[in-house]
């Protein structure tokens, strides 16, 4: 799969931009080319603004994981892998038994945007299982990304040549579409567009951006870990579509 946010909207942290510029990013037009090259019955969604999104389906991955792409109400889903409890989610969500993975992830989002009665890291804590998702809602421009915490799938993420995030499963499509730009999604951890980077696993604490060097000795775009001794001051506050994503820092 393959998501591609221009930095206007998106608010990529600039740790993953490398100071390096001897293999320069591509821009996202190029990016999407070359994944439906690379996936000759790919499709993608392109959008005003500076959005795309891409999947290659899982036919093209018959032994991994599956992929889903999904849409409901101006919100777009890419979901990579399972979720263990599905079942019992959907029936404390009051959803049809036929609700898959992504379309569980789009009604779990809504409810945080359109209610937000729980904390997020709360809402993406309760999934079990291993998966990875991408949700861009086309209303309000907003990114909302998660990676499961036991490294069952793996997501990398870098910056495109106009400074665009660029999200893919693929290691190979991250590396040739930014350079040394980019580097792995951290596992346990979630991306909003407006609240940052968190784990939710460790909600209360910050992230720290650590500097990563290649074999070849050259700075790339940093991994991002769990900073033990720094505290976020409070959680978002719950019950309103404003604040959902939010916290002081």
């Amino acid at each position: 799969m393959l998501a591609i946010f221009h930095k206007s909207f998106a608010h990529p942290p600039q740790e993953l931009k490398s100071p390096d510029g001897s293999k320069p990013p591509k821009h996202p037009d190029e990016i999407l080319r070359d994944f439906h090259k690379l996936h000759p019955n790919s499709f993608s969604a392109t959008f005003g603004g500076g959005a795309a999104l891409a999947s290659a389906g899982s036919d093209r991955y018959p032994s991994l994981k599956r992929r889903l792409f999904c849409s409901m109400d101006e919100i777009y889903c890419l979901f990579m892998g399972g979720l263990d409890n599905l079942s019992s989610l959907i029936k404390q969500y009051g959803l049809c038994k036929s609700t898959n993975e992504a379309l569980f992830v789009i009604e779990a989002y809504r409810t945080l945007r359109d209610r937000g009665p729980y904390p997020a890291d709360q809402v993406v804590k309760d999934l079990h299982g291993s998966f990875a998702f991408v949700i861009y809602d086309s209303f309000s421009s907003t990114i909302f990304v998660a990676l499961s915490s036991d490294g069952g799938v793996k997501l990398y993420w870098g910056i495109g040549g106009d400074g665009s995030v660029v999200i893919s499963d693929e290691l190979d499509v991250t590396k040739g579409s930014c350079g040394k730009s980019f580097a792995p999604f951290p596992a346990g951890c979630m991306f909003h567009s407006e609240g940052g980077l968190r784990s939710f696993e460790h909600p209360m604490n910050k992230m720290k951006a650590m500097p990563r060097v290649d074999s070849e000795g050259i700075m790339c775009g940093s991994n991002f870990n769990v900073d033990a001794f720094a505290r976020i001051n409070a959680m978002p506050r719950v019950g309103s579509a404003a604040n959902w994503t939010h916290w002081d820092s």
